[in-house]
């Protein structure tokens, strides 16, 4: 009977792992919170996931060179990772992890069709992102919050039901009568969108735990501002080069950061791919 039960532990650990294996812990701080996670999710993590909160994390997959960005309309991401397993998986989870998943404008541009949620990144774990999602207190599904200062946005994606828009005056009078009824248009400001405000509007509806998925802009804005506290990027084993006026973009586009200081709060490898989780200088104790 144990044998058994080992060997349906065995099969159903495989049906989720990224192409059969789990990612390999390198190194991680002991202080860590820990979250309520099935094991399962765990273990193919290679070890427990947790925040505090509130938290504002973000999750990038960079080329070794540094490109995050690619022009063009196809979705950045994939290309550079390969199409990796283990990435979409960690992807999956740290949408499972959080209460709202904050994108710009462009990002949501360039990944048309798609859902933010856990299941549609990475399905064969959906019945266990389903679960850890109750165990958390968290809805179904995170909900997108989605940064536009023009009011440009194909009112026709499914991913704006029940989202949250910020925009400016300018773009809300683009969007009226437009956007999905579902959908929650607010105003943060005449011409510019300042993201401290959005974040506090965040937390007044409740949505603690904050995952940002790009993109680089607003990333940026977001470490110019203090407003984010970690971290997670996948280090891709590919070079994509830059020259001039490429419209290829670092992890941080658009503003000199000077410098900002982060530490490493863990290592994961899955094959040739690293998985690093870094604390911003403010949130590092």
């Amino acid at each position: 009977m144990a044998a058994e039960l080992n060997a349906m532990t065995t099969r159903t650990s495989n049906d989720i792992s990224p192409d059969g294996a789990p990612l390999e812990l390198l190194f991680e701080q002991s202080h860590l919170p820990r979250l309520p996670l099935p094991a399962l999710l765990e273990a193919n993590y290679g070890g427990p996931l947790g925040f505090a909160s509130p938290r504002v994390f973000a999750n990038f997959v960079s080329s070794v060179d540094g490109v995050v960005a690619l022009p063009g309309d196809s979705e950045s991401g994939q290309i550079i990772s390969g199409r990796n397993t283990a990435d979409r998986f960690v992807m999956g989870l740290l949408r499972a992890c959080a209460d709202a998943v904050l994108l710009g404008a462009g990002t949501f541009r360039h990944s048309r069709g798609h859902l933010w949620q856990p299941d549609r990144i990475y399905p064969a774990a959906a019945s266990l992102f389903a679960e850890a999602r109750r165990a958390l207190g968290l809805r179904p599904a995170p909900r997108l919050v989605l940064v536009s200062a023009s009011g440009e946005l194909d009112v026709n994606e499914p991913a704006l039901h029940d989202a949250l828009i910020v925009t400016t005056q300018r773009g809300e009078a683009r969007l009226r009568g437009r956007a999905p009824e579902s959908a929650r248009v607010v105003v943060s400001g005449a011409e510019r969108i300042e993201l401290a405000r959005v974040l506090e509007l965040m937390r007044e509806q409740g949505l603690q735990q904050v995952l940002t998925e790009g993109g680089p802009s607003l990333f940026s804005e977001l470490v110019a501002g203090g407003l984010i506290d970690e971290l997670f990027v996948t280090s891709a084993p590919s070079l994509f080069g830059r020259f001039a006026q490429d419209q290829r973009k670092s992890l941080a586009d658009g503003l000199d950061l000077g410098g900002k200081k982060m530490e490493l709060l863990s290592a994961r490898r899955h094959g040739s791919h690293l998985f690093l989780r870094y604390a911003f200088a403010k949130s590092a104790a």
